[in-house]
């Protein structure tokens, strides 16, 4: 079967672009070409793309907002899936709200608010979708997506199922998702509470100008690098090593906040990657604690 007659397959169900830079699908804007990137419109069509990737043993990856993610210099001989063009729609009830994977998750948290509901507001200034934050167990301000989703409506093996929260085995950036790269979340349902909308605009404001203020927001990253260690918090130890403004080609450790890696001037993965295990390194040999990165690599 040859190449085209695959794009030729997808195409009867999404939109296909062909071979495009992952560094255009990421905020770190890094990666090589990505052979198939296609938009399904309905879970129908993603049913069917999915079919069609299974049937020839491509291997996919859902992309979000690619926030959260560093892709490899390679090209990737696969199918990239988003969603973000049609899986959009939002729900709310007076105390819940269902919103679908492609949604970005601001925008959910400011429409919550709009309806006096309250619980995303710590989510407000998270650049990713709504799929990507379920599958991160994404969080800020000492709360996280585990507080507030009540289930998610996921695509596995060809069936469509609402997965209560507590199956998804939630812990600190980590859920069943990780485990289960073939299931696709199409939505989730978020249980939140009525609050004044004054009060929770108050609250999504003094975040934002904190945001503002402490992170490198003009500069291509990932948000947060690395996880935070029971023992102290990633910034303390990297700045414990001296490493602010630390340049490893076009990579560069934030002046502003050293647990953002930016993407300075035209880094590579390489660049990235080499960085990160030099302050792994630096961090054993000083304070014998392991720092893990809490951003995804892909196509490695």
């Amino acid at each position: 079967m040859s190449i085209d007659k695959i794009a030729n397959e997808l195409l009867n169900y999404a939109t296909v672009d062909e071979n495009i830079p992952m560094s255009s699908l990421t905020s770190l804007r890094i990666g090589g070409n990505a052979r198939y990137v296609v938009y399904p419109t309905t879970v129908v069509a993603l049913v069917e793309i999915m079919n069609v990737i299974k049937r020839y043993n491509l291997p996919f990856k859902v992309f979000g907002k690619g926030s959260n993610i560093l892709c490899s210099d390679k090209n990737y001989d696969g199918v990239i899936i988003r969603l973000d063009r049609s899986f959009s729609e939002v729900y709310f009830t007076e105390d819940s709200c269902i919103a679908q994977a492609g949604c970005s998750i601001i925008a959910v948290a400011y429409e919550a608010m709009k309806n006096g509901l309250s619980g995303l507001e710590f989510a407000s200034g998270i650049p990713a979708m709504v799929g990507g934050v379920t599958f991160m167990n994404a969080g800020a301000y000492n709360s996280n997506m585990a507080g507030v989703i009540e289930e998610v409506f996921v695509l596995h093996d060809g069936m469509l199922e609402w997965i209560p929260n507590s199956k998804c085995n939630f812990s600190y950036r980590y859920s069943v998702f990780h485990d289960n790269p073939d299931w696709i979340i199409i939505a989730t349902k978020f249980r939140l509470k009525k609050k004044p909308v004054e009060e929770i605009k108050e609250i999504i404001e003094t975040r934002k100008a904190r945001r503002i203020a402490a992170q490198p927001l003009d500069k291509p990253s990932a948000g947060s690098t690395f996880k935070n260690p029971l023992e102290k918090p990633a910034w303390e130890l990297i700045d414990g090593i001296g490493y602010r403004g630390k340049r490893i080609g076009g990579a560069m450790v934030s002046t502003k906040h050293v647990n953002f890696l930016i993407n300075e001037d035209k880094a590579t993965a390489k660049d990235f990657m080499d960085l990160v295990t030099e302050i792994q390194d630096k961090v054993k040999e000083k304070y014998k604690i392991d720092l893990y990165m809490e951003v995804e690599r892909f196509n490695w």
